[in-house]
């Protein structure tokens, strides 16, 4: 198949590489030309535009910074520039709102579009073991899933348009609060007088037992290896977490949800992010206790 990938970034370098791999002609673009080399080096023909890209393309993934970028990549350089049959999936994490709404645009010009985020980081893009969640129609899921299935582990159909963007704000709010929990659990135990790992080997088999404990511990040298091994590089940038919070509590607002835990996980990374800790994994936020 004939895939143009739009934004090569930290993420779409490895899921464009993926499906590279996987044995579709992929027709990359990225402002940045070292991107661009890469994606050349990985099995990728790259172009110097957009529309270049997409020409005769049969589906057409983005994975872009931000909700404002996503609705002006599709207005000037997709819709209507694309052939008409192609499938649109944009896999970036924006607002539900204007998820909704460059979806209904491509609808209204005959396209098929899911929105398709991503969970599960750099190591997950590069080795093609992402989760999506994908919201649009049945036949343009059906349609989406043959081309997301080489990039991921996962592809799970939630729902209506926008529904893809809505499950992932909420899955890591709820993960920025038990990232949240669980450090302040380890920081309070070690108070007491307990050894972190003893804690962990009690815990983790407990009531008290948490993703965040078990697979990505923000205590060094307990559990399996994780960014806090690594002085907390890599991972998912503190800032990234920040950027979901700020979409979740958006949405909250739109929606007239009540989430207190969710505000006060936001407020906490808002300061420490402020505090010149954005390009630290978000589990580095033990450092606060």
């Amino acid at each position: 198949m004939k895939i143009a990938f739009i934004g090569l970034g930290n993420m779409g370098g490895g899921m464009a590489a993926n499906l590279a791999k996987a044995g579709h002609q992929v027709r990359a673009f990225d402002l940045s030309e070292d991107a661009c080399t890469a994606a050349r080096g990985k099995g990728c023909e790259t172009f110097t535009n957009v529309r270049d890209a997409v020409a005769g393309a049969e589906a057409v993934v983005t994975m872009l910074p931000n909700g404002e970028i996503v609705r002006a990549v599709y207005e000037s350089d997709i819709i209507g520039h694309a052939p008409a049959g192609a499938i649109l999936l944009d896999c970036s994490t924006i607002d539900v709102d204007t998820a909704r709404s460059v979806i209904a645009a491509a609808a209204a010009a005959g396209y098929e579009m899911v929105d398709a985020p991503v969970s599960g980081g750099i190591a997950a893009a590069n080795g093609g073991t992402l989760t999506f969640m994908v919201g649009g129609s049945d036949t343009a899921f059906a349609r989406a899933r043959a081309v997301l299935e080489p990039m991921g582990k996962a592809v799970i159909h939630a729902g209506a348009a926008g529904n893809g963007q809505a499950a992932k704000i909420c899955n890591n709010m709820l993960l920025a609060i038990t990232m949240i929990g669980t450090a302040e659990a380890f920081a309070m135990a070690q108070k007491l007088g307990l050894d972190p790992q003893t804690f962990y080997d009690i815990s983790s088999v407990s009531s008290g037992q948490n993703w965040s404990m078990t697979s990505y511990c923000p205590v060094p040298g307990v559990g399996p290896a994780s960014p806090a091994d690594n002085g907390y590089q890599g991972g998912f940038a503190t800032a990234l977490m920040l950027k979901d919070l700020r979409l979740a509590m958006a949405a909250a607002d739109s929606a007239d949800a009540a989430v207190p835990l969710g505000s006060r996980a936001a407020a906490l990374y808002e300061d420490f992010a402020g505090a010149g800790n954005g390009g630290l994994d978000f589990s580095a936020i033990i450092k606060t206790y």
